[in-house]
């Protein structure tokens, strides 16, 4: 099979937006309402959703022959959580700040439906290289959408972004304030809800296949 073949494509391309994991399949909503209240540690989260996904894509992949039925998601679960281990470790030892913004979500990535759905429904099924595509391409779908609520999140309720003030000082003196509501849980939920509804508006078979 080539490398660039169309089968690879999709699985490369397709969870960027038609097979989105956040906007189509609804997975991972937890920690994209968990940690976009700012820009920083939704990049990193992604990143890290990222690595461990292609990664474990990758192992899940090149074992899958010798690995019994009856124990699978437990040997899914060891390598992911391998993966997960290390990835917090490297945040501890060059951005301590962000791991700890993170807290407990970066652990919680071992549990991501997204990381065992692919690992179920794909890894165990296709070789490594599709299975690498897969990984990063979920991983960037994922990522995508967690930038895009911090983006909103942290630029109306702070009014900065990257931990950069982002609207000016004058606009405050004459009366603009930031919107405290966005930095709280709901309207996490509230804007990826909005996401999803411009998604399926602008993609009308996907209101067709979820009636």
């Amino acid at each position: 099979m080539a490398l660039f073949s169309k089968r690879n494509k999709e699985a490369f391309f397709n969870p960027l937006s038609k097979d989105n994991p956040v906007l189509v399949q609804i997975l991972g909503i937890c920690s994209t309402l968990a940690v976009t209240a700012k820009l920083e540690p939704a990049i990193v989260m992604g990143i890290s959703v990222i690595c461990v996904l292609a990664l474990s894509n990758v192992i899940i992949s090149l074992i899958r022959k010798t690995i019994p039925t009856t124990i699978r998601i437990i040997v899914q679960l060891v390598v992911v959580a391998a993966l997960v281990i290390i990835v917090q470790q490297v945040l501890v030892a060059y951005s301590y700040d962000v791991s700890k913004q993170l807290s407990v979500f970066i652990g919680l990535i071992i549990t991501n439906c997204i990381l065992m759905g692919r690992l179920e429904a794909f890894a165990l099924n296709n070789g490594p290289w599709a299975s690498f595509l897969d990984g990063i391409g979920n991983g960037l779908g994922y990522t995508i959408i967690l930038v895009i609520v911090a983006f909103f999140r942290e630029l109306l309720g702070s009014g900065t972004l990257l931990g950069f003030q982002v609207i000016p000082q004058w606009c405050y003196d004459h009366g603009y304030m930031n919107n405290g509501l966005m930095i709280l849980p709901p309207m996490a939920l509230i804007t990826v809800a909005c996401i999803i509804w411009v998604h399926r508006s602008r993609n009308k078979d996907l209101q067709e296949s979820s009636n």
